[in-house]
């Protein structure tokens, strides 16, 4: 059942920017920063984590996942060493995703030819 749970979240969040993507005038950066931010507001009003709660992986894969652990790691660093914790906490919390990114990005520009798409 844990497995249908996770499709069903991450499912949800990709049909919701397709349908923002269908239904209305945003580009798909404007939706991906939605996405980021939407998932912090989420996390600071306490309604994302029941939502990782019973979709695992579904929530906290895409993008408003992202979100939820920036500011997840912002505010338990702000807990335990205040305004500086609040500054680096969501960074320090985020860096192994963002590094994988970046070094897996850069492993794909060395192995396929990039091409700056018009």
């Amino acid at each position: 059942m844990e497995y249908v749970n996770v499709f069903i979240t991450g499912g949800a969040i990709c049909l919701i920017g397709q349908i923002l993507l269908d239904a209305t005038k945003l580009t798909a950066p404007r939706i991906l920063v939605i996405f980021v931010v939407s998932g912090a507001v989420l996390h600071i009003l306490g309604w994302y984590e029941p939502l990782v709660e019973f979709g695992a992986s579904g929530a906290t894969v895409p993008l408003p996942g992202f979100g939820y652990s920036l500011a997840k790691g912002a505010m338990e660093e702000a807990a335990k060493s205040g305004l500086l914790g609040a500054l680096t906490g969501g960074v320090s919390a985020t860096a192994a995703g963002i590094a994988a990114a970046v070094g897996f990005g850069y492993l794909m520009a060395l192995i396929f030819t990039p091409r700056s798409i018009r």
